[in-house]
């Protein structure tokens, strides 16, 4: 093999692996979408307790065991300051300076009562969800739909 057919078949074998450089790297975003994990909500509506248990009487106990629960679904902790939950008649509760640890649950309930980590309350003398036809919708603090909920007429339960 003469020197310069050497060369050219070095250079031809660099274009090569260049090229093959370039196209695994264009390739790779399109590869890394497909495995993309924020599109699943970090936060979710885990569970949802529209009807209390008992008779629908307004006292406080039972406007407490009627809730909604939230899951984050990821190890970080998510800052819930200035979301919402809302029912489809506009009753919104906005979270204010709460934190939710990562793999943690916090319950929402509707009467009144003293928040803990575990336990917020909205303080309302009412019931926020519909027994027979409802939905809760949680956006973030940008008005992002995160995840809905609904039971009853088209909903699941």
């Amino acid at each position: 093999m003469s020197a310069t057919s050497s060369l050219t078949s070095r250079r031809l074998v660099a274009t090569g692996l260049a090229a093959g450089a370039v196209i695994g790297t264009a390739a790779l975003p399109a590869s890394a979408a497909d495995h993309d994990r924020s599109a699943r909500p970090k936060v979710e509506i885990s569970a949802v307790q529209y009807d209390s248990p008992g008779r629908d009487d307004r006292s406080n106990r039972s406007l407490k065991r009627e809730w909604v629960e939230l899951t984050n679904t990821t190890r970080h902790t998510v800052n819930l300051d200035g979301w919402t939950l809302a029912d489809e008649d506009g009753h919104t509760y906005t979270f204010d300076h709460y934190r939710l640890a990562g793999r943690a649950t916090v319950r929402i309930h509707t009467g009144l009562g003293r928040d803990t980590r575990a336990d917020l309350y909205q303080d309302r003398r009412n019931y926020v969800w519909d027994n027979r036809s409802d939905a809760a919708t949680l956006r973030n603090d940008r008005d992002r739909l995160i995840d809905r909920e609904s039971w009853g007429r088209g909903g699941r339960h």
